[in-house]
């Protein structure tokens, strides 16, 4: 009868351990890339995550990017909504993004407290140089027309990058 105990008792404290483990991890990394968006000359981080167990409600993600200029991560603040089953981080513009380099984010997932939920981390690696964009957007407009700063009225153009980027 003893033994039966342990082994009831040993049991149900595996199945608890394991909802504990669960209930740790609430989203996992389902993509991370470069968007480089020639039209408007920018470069952005782009991280999805998928929720994978209910978050508490007034939660929110603190997102740091490594910054390819250098200096301090570019810090994105976005709060999680209970319907979300996707979710989708979107850096704002880069500078400097080199080829093959690793560039690294830490994602941190807080309560309405404050209290971190989970932190999560992802490498980002390009296949292209950020120096294929052009300095100035190609388009400017709601029409997206033609930018005069690029497209000039004698004909000729100007796609020179202009970045000022670390060795």
């Amino acid at each position: 009868m003893r033994n039966r105990l342990i082994t009831m008792m040993a049991a149900a404290g595996l199945l608890l351990s394991a909802c504990q483990r669960q209930a740790e991890n609430m989203l996992e990394v389902t993509g991370h890339l470069f968007v480089f968006n020639y039209r408007v000359a920018s470069a952005t981080y782009l991280l999805t995550l998928k929720k994978t167990s209910p978050i508490p409600d007034g939660s929110k993600l603190v997102a740091e990017f490594e910054n390819p200029q250098g200096g301090a991560p570019l810090v994105l603040d976005q709060k999680v909504f209970p319907i979300d089953e996707n979710i989708s981080l979107q850096s704002g513009n880069l500078h400097c993004v080199r080829k093959d380099r690793p560039y690294s984010v830490s994602v941190k997932l807080v309560d309405k407290d404050g209290k971190v939920l989970q932190e999560l981390k992802a490498e980002f690696k390009s296949d292209v140089d950020q120096s294929i964009l052009p300095s100035k957007p190609l388009v400017v407009g709601a029409g997206y027309e033609k930018n005069p700063e690029v497209f000039k009225p004698d004909g000729t153009t100007d796609f020179s990058n202009t970045d000022k980027c670390p060795a």
